[in-house]
């Protein structure tokens, strides 16, 4: 114990165990958009131009954070504009643009000389490596998420609901659904910096899925309110074990907290059929 004491008290271990609670009790919020609209796809998407995000700012010599955001809204804005399937959580589109990132994603590679085994590396992310810039944006994008769930909740709720009956009540469905999905943009391309590509789902779906079983299994009822509160609470405890976890153990980050929460939902899964 005295070990781990001392390690918290160097400064990339506290950054990042700040930024893991501050994305644990967060991103999850998220994670029931991306369930409650199925924006799967989208996720897939943007996790490929996390990808062609990296390719351009190894190329262009440019700052990582900014152009992986800049890369991801402008994907979720063209897909907004141009797909006719965005009803259906832009199914079509987001495979189409899946395909164009990573084509475009090769050939800046192999034309810039960039090496190829960089970019990959954006795969697996570490909250080791974040700077006092990423930590910012991250309680920026955290708070301004909360916030908008919190004055906004019966507009959203009737929105995951139905949304030919939310536009009938005067919603202005077409704005709520922009807000979340450049919302979600925002947080894969954070939780890329946190994780890796390949974990984003451990603190985007995985504790939504934790939450829908628990609530499932304890007969707390499945509304989204609940499923809000229990998402972000199971976030919480799934990235501040897996990252002490990692940290006592000397594991990778993101590979401890995605095996926590893969843990949970397997126990929760069991003890529903039970």
């Amino acid at each position: 114990m005295t070990n781990l004491a001392l390690a918290f008290t160097i400064a990339p271990v506290l950054r990042g165990f700040i930024a893991m609670l501050a994305a644990g009790a967060a991103f999850p919020l998220c994670g029931v958009m991306v369930l409650r609209l199925d924006l799967i796809p989208m996720r897939y998407m943007l996790m490929h131009g996390v990808i062609l995000g990296g390719a351009v700012s190894l190329a262009l010599s440019l700052p990582l954070l900014p152009v992986t955001v800049a890369v991801n809204l402008l994907l979720v804005f063209l897909l907004l504009v141009l797909s006719k399937d965005k009803a259906g959580g832009f199914g079509v589109g987001s495979a189409a643009a899946m395909v164009i990132s990573m084509a475009v994603a090769s050939l800046i590679i192999h034309k810039s000389g960039v090496n190829a085994n960089s970019t990959l590396n954006l795969l697996w992310g570490s909250p080791f490596a974040l700077q006092n810039s990423d930590l910012t944006a991250l309680a920026v994008l955290s708070v301004f998420l909360v916030l908008y769930i919190v004055t906004n909740l019966r507009t959203l709720l009737a929105v995951f609901y139905n949304r030919e009956v939310a536009r009938s009540l005067g919603i202005n469905v077409q704005l709520h659904y922009t807000v979340m999905v450049t919302l979600i943009a925002l947080v894969i391309a954070l939780a890329m910096k946190l994780l890796g590509a390949l974990l984003i789902d451990a603190l985007l779906v995985l504790p939504v899925l934790v939450a829908s079983r628990f609530l499932a299994v304890w007969k707390k009822g499945t509304g989204v309110t609940k499923l809000f509160a229990v998402s972000s609470a199971a976030g919480l405890v799934i990235s501040a074990a897996g990252f002490i976890f990692a940290v006592m153990f000397d594991f990778p980050p993101s590979a401890s907290i995605a095996l926590v929460a893969g843990i949970l939902y397997i126990v929760f899964n069991i003890g529903g059929k039970k």
